[in-house]
C-alpha cells in the first residue's frame, strides 16, 4: 500500500523519523526514553512502538546492543523500517505483529512500552481507527503488556512504563500478578504549580518489596520556559 502523507522529522546525529497523520510521536516518549536508561549490553524491546521514536532515541543516546520495536499496525511498522533505512540503522529489528503473541530469541534485559492510556469503551474515541488503536486499550491492555514482558524479560530485567496518573493502580496490580515487582516511580508535572500529568514506572522481573519514589520533573520552570531538565532530556543544553 502507497501512503501520501509521510513527512520526516529529524532527530539529529542523522537520524531521521517518519511521521504520519495517524503514527506521530510526544513529550511522553522523550521522557520513557529517559527514564528507562538503556545500557550498551542491554537487548531492548520496545512494546506499542509506534513510528518508532522510543527505539530510535534508545539507538541515539544509549546505543544499547539490539532493539527489538514492535507493533500491531502495518502503517507504523512501515514508517519505522522507512526510518531505520533512511537513517542507516542496522540494531533495530521492527516487528509487526501482536506483543502478546512475540517471543524474543533470547531473554530481554529491558522492555519500554508507551501504552494506550485509555480503558476501552472510556471516553471519546478518534475519527481514525489508527488514533483509536493508539489512545484506547482496544488491541492490548496494560495485563497484557506486563503478561507479555514476564514471558520475554530475564530474571532482573526491566519493564518501564509511562501512562496516566489514574492508571498507576492498573500498572502497579498488573506487575505484580506477572512476577514484576514496581522498583521506581516519577511523577511528571507541566509545571511546579500543577498535579502530575504522567507517570514513569519501573519495575523488575523477580524484584525484591521496595519501591523508590523520585523526585518530580517539571517539563516547564515557573517563569514558563522549558526546564533544565527537559532541556538536558531534550539535549538543548549542549550536553550529549
Amino acid at each position: 500500500m502507497q501512503y501520501t502523507d509521510f513527512t520526516f522529522e529529524s532527530l539529529g546525529d542523522g537520524i531521521e523519523i517518519c511521521i504520519s497523520d495517524e503514527h506521530r510521536f510526544g513529550t511522553d516518549a522523550f521522557l520513557l526514553a529517559d527514564f528507562a536508561q538503556a545500557r550498551h549490553k542491554d537487548i531492548c524491546a520496545d512494546f506499542c512502538t509506534g513510528s518508532g521514536i522510543i527505539a530510535l532515541l534508545l539507538h541515539k543516546n544509549y546505543k544499547p546492543k539490539l532493539t527489538y520495536a514492535l507493533e500491531i499496525q502495518e502503517k507504523a511498522h512501515e514508517q519505522l523500517k522507512i526510518s531505520l533505512k533512511k537513517s542507516d540503522i542496522d540494531d533495530i529489528v521492527p516487528v509487526l505483529g501482536d506483543l502478546k503473541n512475540w517471543r524474543a530469541e533470547k531473554p530481554i534485559d529491558l522492555i519500554t512500552c508507551n501504552p494506550p492510556y485509555k480503558i476501552n469503551n472510556t471516553g471519546e474515541k478518534n475519527d481514525s481507527e489508527a488514533v483509536s488503536i493508539a489512545r484506547h486499550e482496544m488491541l492490548c491492555t496494560v495485563e497484557d503488556v506486563c503478561r507479555a514482558a514476564k514471558k520475554n524479560l530475564r530474571y532482573g530485567g526491566r519493564l518501564c512504563i509511562c501512562n496516566r496518573p489514574e492508571r498507576l493502580c492498573d500498572i502497579m496490580t498488573a506487575m505484580r500478578s506477572n512476577g514484576i515487582e514496581p522498583k521506581r516511580l516519577r511523577t511528571v508535572h507541566k509545571n511546579p504549580n500543577c498535579a502530575p500529568w504522567l507517570i514513569l514506572v519501573e519495575g523488575r522481573m523477580g524484584g525484591n518489596n521496595f519501591i523508590q519514589i523520585e523526585k518530580p520533573l517539571y517539563v516547564r520552570s515557573a517563569d514558563g520556559g522549558l526546564s533544565p531538565e527537559m532541556n538536558r532530556i531534550y539535549h538543548l543544553d549542549g550536553t550529549n
